[in-house]
């Protein structure tokens, strides 16, 4: 009898429900075989109190120790959320398959009982947020896209999983709202249910959830999508992933991971990109923070020219 597939995840609530959805897919596809989580503690779980905005972070700080798992085989498939995983991964591992592709924008939470800017034809981006309001987000590209449409926002670092940063925000009266992404949020079963009032268990009380449009806020590299990595050259392995893959979006977040490795490679860097199907074709938008003044900008092309549109525009914004 062959030995167990061990899918290596850290041990957050949402890392943990997103490998629950790997895990059950693959005893679905493959019920001859074995398959048992295995949760490892990363360096960005250890370091609860470090600056996600710090540019002397390690790369792979949620990654290192997972991949390393891999590689002594105590994992055997690792679930990353892809915006997660680094662009340059270590010898002998790969991106063996994409998942389909969640909600990509990220989300406004705030108090429901917040008073709220007044709405015009012209009034300026995120109206529900008040004149110098207290935005939480550890985002580096967040941070800037914020500030970017609302100069006035005051923003400052948030920690912990999404619940804490929930209940950090129902309790904290000085935060007038976080910035999360969709994709963890629905994960995690938090729920609008057709209204903007969050729902699920252990939501605090009070709390709405908007989504802002990308084009607001365009969403990290890799944003909504989970990818799944695994050794190279392990046929076991590569028969397992092939049936996780959803073809369309590896085409547009390796567009996107082209990118983002010629402009630097960083996944905390102050850029935001996301490619998209049109027809036979990928529509790539970006926006660059890193240099004196922002810059964007946008580009299409074939399907199979997904490296080469991500690293054109990279030198377009560079």
């Amino acid at each position: 009898m062959e030995k167990p597939i061990l899918i290596a995840t850290r041990g957050s609530a949402l890392a943990l429900a997103q490998a629950s959805m790997v895990l059950a897919q693959c005893r679905a596809a493959f019920p001859g075989e074995t398959f048992e989580l295995n949760i490892i503690k990363t360096t960005g779980d250890k370091l609860q109190t470090a600056s996600m905005a710090s540019g002397n972070l390690p790369k792979g700080l949620f990654t290192k120790e997972i991949e390393e798992a891999l590689l002594d085989g105590s994992g055997d498939l690792a679930v990353h959320s892809l915006k997660d995983l680094p662009t340059e991964l270590p010898a002998g591992l790969k991106l063996g398959a994409v998942s389909t592709r969640a909600d990509v924008r990220d989300v406004l939470v705030r108090r429901a009982n917040a008073t709220p800017q007044l709405e015009t034809p012209n009034s300026k981006p995120f109206p529900t947020l008040p004149d110098g309001a207290t935005v939480a987000t550890s985002s580096t590209r967040r941070r800037a896209q914020l500030l970017h449409a609302r100069p006035d926002l005051k923003i400052v670092e948030i920690r912990g999983n999404v619940g804490t940063r929930l209940r950090k925000l129902a309790e904290q009266t000085e935060l007038d709202a976080i910035v999360l992404a969709a994709a963890g949020l629905e994960r995690l079963h938090f729920s609008t249910a057709g209204t903007t009032q969050l729902s699920g268990a252990d939501v605090p009380a009070g709390l709405i959830a908007m989504p802002i449009p990308v084009e607001q806020m365009l969403p990290c590299v890799g944003q909504a999508a989970l990818g799944i990595e695994i050794r190279e050259n392990d046929p076991r392995l590569e028969k397992i992933v092939s049936a996780l893959n959803d073809s369309i979006t590896q085409a547009c977040v390796t567009a996107e991971r082209a990118f983002l490795r010629a402009m630097g490679g960083g996944c905390q860097m102050a850029v935001g990109a996301l490619a998209e199907r049109c027809g036979e074709q990928l529509r790539l938008r970006a926006i660059s923070f890193l240099g004196a003044t922002p810059r964007q900008g946008e580009c299409s092309g074939a399907i199979s020219e997904a490296v080469s549109l991500g690293e054109w525009l990279a030198r377009e914004l560079r």
